[in-house]
């Protein structure tokens, strides 16, 4: 059955189909706007970025270069570390060196001298009484260990130089001495021909003595026969006498303390 529609129908349905690619037109053409301001606002956010990366380009190269010169500021630096410290390592090696030479110097002196203090104690009892008196002071400090080698040594050299000029002359003196047969300690007067022998008299009793080094030390040996002469010795020492010839008795011992050596 066929169904006929109203002229008014026909004219609407014309019209709906007519409108219809218009508003497809239109949506379109809306997009094409949106898309449009996209792509501006896309333009003027890159230029933007752009106008700020020309102005900071100039800082961040001017920051970039100072970097660069810190750099190589520090591996100078690292480098002139390396050399200071390979020199300083080097004088470190050559001071320790040279305190390790000082060290066996040191040592070998010190050894040295241990030697020659122990040889001028030993020389001590061949000494005259005078003398060995006189030198008390520096035989103490020889015998002391605790005491500086430097101070020692002075002393040592003290004692060889007293012994020295005590043998190049006549001394004529007091001391108190220990003599075999006679009282524990008498003051008698003395007289000494250097460091190989020398005399004692006791003008009361008569009596004189012959004093000399021997393997033992200094001993004094009775000798009456050289009473008159001993005086007159020490009386023409004194200046008391005229200058002459005296015959008094000497010996020289056979064996005698070392001499001590440096």
């Amino acid at each position: 059955m066929i169904r006929r529609t109203s002229p008014g129908i026909r004219l609407l349905t014309i019209l709906v189909v007519l409108a219809a690619p218009s508003l497809r037109a239109a949506d379109a053409l809306e997009e094409a706007d949106q898309s449009a301001g996209e792509f501006i606002k896309l333009e003027i956010a890159n230029a933007r970025l752009i106008t700020d990366w020309r102005s900071q380009r100039a800082s961040l190269e001017s920051l970039v270069r100072a970097f660069q010169e810190r750099a190589a500021a520090v591996e100078e630096k690292r480098d002139l570390t390396k050399a200071t410290t390979a020199r300083d390592r080097e004088e470190l090696a050559a001071i320790r060196a040279k305190i390790q030479n000082a060290g066996d110097d040191t040592r070998a002196f010190e050894t040295r001298l241990n030697g020659l203090s122990a040889r001028l104690l030993s020389l001590r009892p061949s000494l005259p009484p005078h003398l060995s008196e006189a030198l008390e002071m520096p035989y103490r400090t020889l015998a002391d260990p605790g005491v500086p080698a430097s101070e020692r040594m002075q002393q040592a050299m003290d004692v060889l130089n007293r012994c020295a000029q005590f043998n190049r002359v006549v001394t004529v003196a007091e001391d108190v001495l220990s003599l075999e047969g006679e009282p524990p300690e008498k003051s008698l007067p003395v007289i000494y021909w250097g460091l190989s022998h020398g005399y004692a008299v006791d003008r009361a009793a008569r009596k004189a003595w012959l004093g000399a080094p021997g393997p033992a030390g200094w001993r004094w040996e009775a000798r009456p026969d050289a009473f008159d002469g001993v005086v007159r010795l020490i009386a023409i020492a004194n200046d008391k006498a005229d200058p002459t010839y005296v015959a008094v008795p000497a010996s020289v011992p056979r064996s005698l303390p070392a001499a001590p050596g440096p």
